[in-house]
């Protein structure tokens, strides 16, 4: 990875619909160069997709909470359970797996919060292995999907 392709990533994370000609002059290469790079990027799986950002108050899911799972066992077959179990779950729009306790941070987005209590007690709650749920009210975004800053060395 080099000055080039940190470029490239930056131009792309501001917007990924750029086409490949206006990249390339925004990075100063010319378009099969720039292209090569592109394909190159994608194939190592730095690039690992292009997705459009959703504000999603205007979609009306307006409430925002935060679950922390600790699970009751942390076994090979329940965690890889649990995770997929998190996949059929399009509320859950983050998970990340932890070390310590506790074992993971859920981002959840519903309508409302007696969306949210429904989601919690019939679904979050119902997960195999889950031991406890503690959650967390979201109480303003400051930002989300931060564009990373790429190292210069």
């Amino acid at each position: 990875m080099d000055q080039i392709d940190r470029k490239i990533l930056a131009e792309l994370q501001n917007d990924a619909r750029l086409t490949l000609t206006e990249l390339a002059d925004r990075i100063g290469l010319s378009l099969s160069p720039c292209h090569r790079r592109v394909h190159a990027l994608e194939k190592s799986g730095a690039i690992q997709g292009y997705r459009a950002c959703i504000d999603y108050r205007k979609l009306g899911l307006a409430f925002s909470a935060i679950v922390f799972v600790t699970l009751s066992e942390s076994n090979k077959q329940l965690v890889q359970g649990f995770e997929e179990a998190l996949l059929t779950i399009p509320e859950v729009i983050s998970a990340e797996r932890l070390f310590g306790t506790p074992d993971y941070i859920l981002h959840i987005i519903t309508k409302d919060l007696s969306s949210f209590q429904k989601l919690y007690d019939e679904q979050l709650s119902s997960l195999a292995s889950v031991k406890k749920l503690t959650s967390t009210i979201v109480m303003k975004d400051i930002f989300q999907g931060r564009k990373a800053s790429y190292p210069t060395f």
